[in-house]
């Protein structure tokens, strides 16, 4: 880490925030995966621990640290926790979220599909194909959900978007229980079908066939996801 005494311009614990994240983002932290000790930080920030320690609880609860009591501070990689934890509280009946999720997907997601036909890189384009693969090789659920997660991630990274690529992640643990009614209503051949279809023409660069073919997907889930969820209650 490249810390150095801060400079104010905002409240202490903010600038140490700022900092942290900084470094971070910057992998300067992230590679070591643990922070220097509350007191080597203190001192290298010029501040007290006490500000350290602030920072470094704001920071866990945005999902960039994890503060293990006797080990230490640790970078993580958890920053859609905050947002998936206020979707639950805010829509406590299962059903409902996973009905307003799919309208979010709808809405987000098709579009995404056009820029990633438009702007994905080669190393994208084999990061797709790569996921694609483990879709097809999938041996249960369980990986079937992974790998389909990890094609709308990969699509929202290739668009650009990277706001947008947090927003899915931050819904991927209600995004896993879509999946598994999807799975229950159509089974994983459907969406190895539609994925392909979506792949075919980000790799054509046919931005309005992946856009196309990215909204007849999640308009199918839609109607899966409603069957799945009858399915479950019969049980």
């Amino acid at each position: 880490m490249t810390l150095s005494p801060i400079k104010r311009s905002g409240t202490l614990v903010e600038e140490v925030c700022r900092r942290l994240a900084g470094e971070i983002r910057n992998r300067t932290v992230a590679n070591e995966g643990w922070l220097p000790s509350e007191r080597e930080l203190a001192e290298r920030l010029g501040v007290s621990r006490p500000v350290v320690r602030e920072a470094t609880k704001r920071l866990e609860l945005q999902g960039l640290l994890e503060v293990q009591h006797g080990k230490g501070t640790r970078v993580t990689d958890k920053l859609h926790r905050p947002l998936n934890g206020s979707v639950s509280l805010m829509i406590p009946d299962a059903a409902e979220r996973l009905r307003q999720l799919s309208e979010a997907r709808v809405l987000i997601e098709p579009s995404l599909a056009r820029l990633a036909a438009e702007r994905a890189s080669g190393r994208e384009l084999k990061d797709l194909r790569r996921t694609h693969a483990r879709l097809l090789a999938a041996a249960n659920d369980e990986e079937c959900i992974e790998a389909d997660l990890e094609f709308h991630r990969q699509i929202a990274l290739a668009a650009g978007n990277e706001i947008c690529a947090l927003l899915l992640e931050s819904l991927a643990e209600l995004g896993r229980e879509s999946r598994k009614m999807t799975l229950v209503a159509a089974g994983k051949k459907r969406a190895v079908e539609h994925h392909a279809l979506i792949l075919g023409a980000i790799e054509r660069r046919d931005s309005q066939a992946a856009h196309d073919a990215m909204l007849m997907h999640l308009r199918q889930a839609v109607i899966d996801i409603a069957e799945g969820i009858k399915q479950a209650k019969r049980k």
